[in-house]
């Protein structure tokens, strides 16, 4: 449910394709994230039982169940993690360049925080509810309040408020255990999810108005009381990485990499296994509410620790001889057009499960749709890099910093 805006070269001037100065292993980064969000999003698109407490009847062999499973292990709540991560460095290294410049940086990134804001509006209404485009524009308010904070305050704010959005929750689920178990209402659930698929499939105006009640009804509170501190939070870390210089340098360096995973794998799978043992488990029995809401406390707690893990994971392949450089190749056009590659997902998502074309939410079964995940992936790899070799940026993008410069920026890759 996330994306990000590319990171341009320090001394590249307003309205000029960027220079050959960009941080690519950013941009690989990013690139290998909307893997990550595709899978987790496409879940939402295929099925309306995504995040509803219950498991749809229609897919619930063994091996549907196990499906979810590896979904949830290995990409929930930790991709969203990553592009926040490096949206904070990426704001930071937009106002060095700035000030390098001798531009105003506030005007200019308030334009860019209201076009992500139209963006994530009319992306959350025409294609998605789960939109987080505008959580993002919204946030993006305190990081620019925030943007004298020191690197060390940085890093304090950022785990405060990973502690107290984790143990929120852990106190949630300690509360509910004082008090006598009471029975989900699964005929509601049921009912609510099959009323939702009904709509989606009806028409697209019908479709419309299920994503505004998907968003009254319970988007708008994940996005509050998860997604949204947890983001802020990951936006200061990037925000410190880069003001100390500490992932550019880490990066060169294999030995601190490995130690990084070293560190952080082995928590924050635990985490993870524990989370999609609870949410979506082989077996798909139901759970107690208490142990539910305790899975999401330690995810919560441990999902950034598992992101860290793939971060230096993916930087350390990166370094891996040509095998590393190909790597890189085939993921960073991508990353460096990561907001109309979010946004062509979400399209394509729409097309294939509402009525805006085939309409099939609700009858595709989770293997099928971690297969088509995989050929849109893979269609989006090829289709960014032919796209960077011809043009300074991605579409999305190059409207984005027109808005935000208030002028057209070059269009073809070499122009001036």
């Amino acid at each position: 449910m996330a994306m990000m805006t590319s990171i341009e070269s320090t001394t590249t001037p307003p309205g000029s394709a960027p220079s050959v100065g960009r941080e690519h292993a950013i941009d690989a980064l990013r690139g290998f994230a909307l893997l990550g969000i595709l899978m987790v999003n496409a879940g939402s698109f295929a099925s309306t039982y995504f995040g509803v407490g219950v498991s749809d009847p229609a897919f619930s062999r063994p091996v549907d169940h196990a499906v979810r499973w590896l979904v949830s292990f290995l990409f929930e709540t930790k991709f969203y993690l990553l592009f926040s991560l490096l949206f904070g460095y990426s704001f930071a290294l937009q106002m060095d360049a700035a000030q390098r410049a001798g531009s105003a940086f506030v005007p200019r990134f308030l334009r860019r925080l209201l076009g992500l804001l139209l963006l994530g509006l009319g992306h959350a209404w025409l294609l998605f509810a789960g939109d987080i485009l505008v959580t993002y524009a919204l946030l993006g308010l305190l990081l620019l309040a925030w943007r004298g904070v020191r690197p060390a305050m940085a890093v304090v704010l950022a785990l405060a408020l990973l502690g107290a959005t984790a143990g929120g929750w852990g106190l949630l689920a300690w509360l509910v255990a004082q008090v006598p178990p009471m029975d989900l209402p699964l005929a509601e659930l049921h009912a609510k999810a099959q009323q939702a698929a009904q709509a989606y499939r009806a028409s697209a105006l019908e479709a419309i108005a299920q994503r505004g009640r998907d968003m009254a009804e319970g988007v708008w509170f994940v996005l509050v009381f998860v997604q949204g501190p947890c983001a802020l939070a990951m936006f200061l870390l990037g925000l410190a990485a880069h003001r100390t210089g500490y992932l550019a340098t880490v990066a060169r360096q294999p030995a601190r990499l490995r130690r990084w995973m070293a560190c952080c794998l082995p928590v924050g799978v635990a985490g993870a296994l524990f989370y999609a043992s609870v949410q979506s488990g082989a077996s798909g029995a139901q759970q107690p509410e208490q142990v539910g809401l305790a899975a999401l406390a330690v995810d919560l707690a441990t999902a950034p620790l598992l992101t860290f893990g793939y971060v230096a994971l993916l930087l350390w392949l990166l370094q891996r001889g040509p095998a590393g450089q190909r790597l890189g190749a085939a993921l960073e056009p991508a990353g460096r057009m990561a907001l109309s590659n979010y946004l062509l997902q979400s399209l394509v998502g729409a097309l294939v499960f509402t009525a805006y074309g085939l309409a099939l939410v609700g009858q595709v079964s989770p293997g099928w749709v971690v297969l088509g995940v995989l050929v849109l992936y893979a269609t989006q790899l090829a289709w960014s890099r032919r796209w960077m070799a011809m043009h300074a940026y991605g579409p999305v993008e190059w409207l984005l910093r027109a808005f935000t410069l208030w002028q057209w920026p070059v269009w073809r890759r070499g122009a001036r």
